[in-house]
């Protein structure tokens, strides 16, 4: 839960910056596509946030 609401919040304030800044690009579009995967519960979600909490892990076992 705290992996879920913490992205979704981090991804809600990229979401309005790239709107603002009318920025274009694959970063932005897999940013706004991610932000509306999380925030919109579909039947996708499922696989999407696995492989998110995959990364997240990994990322995580990085850390010296």
């Amino acid at each position: 839960m705290a992996v879920n609401l913490s992205a979704i919040l981090l991804l809600g304030i990229a979401a309005v910056f790239i709107v603002k800044a009318k920025a274009g690009g694959i970063g932005p579009a897999v940013v706004l596509f991610l932000f509306g995967f999380f925030t919109a519960g579909t039947g996708a979600d499922g696989p999407i946030r696995d492989l998110c909490a995959s990364v997240f892990d990994f990322l995580a076992s990085l850390r010296p």
